[in-house]
């Protein structure tokens, strides 16, 4: 498995644009996330983003919300999540970052949490509720256990504070499509290419975007607007949701590539 910076690299070689799945770790239930794993790994993903279950998820649409709320139920905890990832991780070519609230990092403390996250192959991290001005121990110390923290920019972020933002993110920058929560919309807001090109214009490194993008045509339109990648959420775990292991997680692999074969198209 690369890290998330040499994923970028070897797609920006071929120019090609990164498909980034995400799904809640434990909902069904854990058996089918490590299973989920595998197969978006088999089928058009380049890197995974895995939720971590938490109680008040601030930036989550409903979808997400209720599969955090399924998993926390049945007593999915992150010692469990990382022991997924600690199986799966040595079997897979996706780089799997890691999405959680600071409070269970704050909790274990800091280094204490790294520490669990290396030794279970998790390669990024996705903290949505800590501000750039709280930022700076967490950036230091990953970037000492080799662990990439990318932070988000929002539809609303003023220049000044996008460029300092950029300059701080690792591994790429997660562009917010729209404000407010994730979850799934019919089209997406044409600002996001506005943002995109102003990005552009404050740094050179890779830009995902993510919140509502839900069908291939949608991730399309994000890819032909320049971003680097592609980040589907709700989509994902709305599937995995809504049906039995077995039929939800072929539904997923065709799903997979049909986002893939999108945003591959010449």
């Amino acid at each position: 498995m690369t890290s998330v910076s040499q994923c970028f690299e070897q797609l920006r070689s071929r120019a090609r644009c990164a498909l980034i799945p995400f799904i809640t770790a434990g909902d069904p239930d854990l058996a089918t996330t490590e299973a989920a794993l595998k197969i978006l790994d088999d089928n058009g993903a380049d890197l995974i983003e895995l939720g971590v279950p938490y109680s008040d998820p601030l930036a989550d649409g409903p979808v997400i919300q209720a599969a955090a709320t399924r998993a926390l139920q049945q007593g999915v905890r992150l010692e469990q999540v990382l022991e997924v990832v600690r199986r799966v991780s040595p079997s897979i070519r996706s780089p799997i970052v890691l999405f959680t609230y600071y409070n269970p990092i704050l909790n274990r403390g800091i280094e204490s949490f790294l520490q669990e996250v290396v030794a279970a192959g998790v390669k990024g991290l996705v903290v949505p509720d800590l501000p750039l001005e709280e930022s700076e121990v967490l950036l230091r110390l990953a970037q000492q256990y080799g662990i990439e923290v990318i932070l988000l920019v929002a539809p609303t972020t003023p220049k000044e504070r996008m460029s300092a933002i950029a300059a701080r993110s690792q591994g790429f920058i997660y562009l917010v499509s729209t404000t407010g929560v994730t979850g799934m919309r019919s089209q997406l807001e044409t600002r996001v290419k506005d943002r995109l090109l102003e990005l552009r214009t404050v740094t050179d490194k890779p830009v995902g975007v993510g919140f509502g993008i839900s069908q291939p045509e949608q991730a399309r339109q994000v890819a032909d607007w320049g971003a680097d990648a592609v980040i589907v959420g709700s989509a994902f775990v709305k599937r995995l949701a809504e049906q039995s292991p077995e039929k939800s997680l072929p539904d997923l692999a065709e799903f997979c590539r049909s986002l893939k074969m999108a945003i591959s198209m010449p």
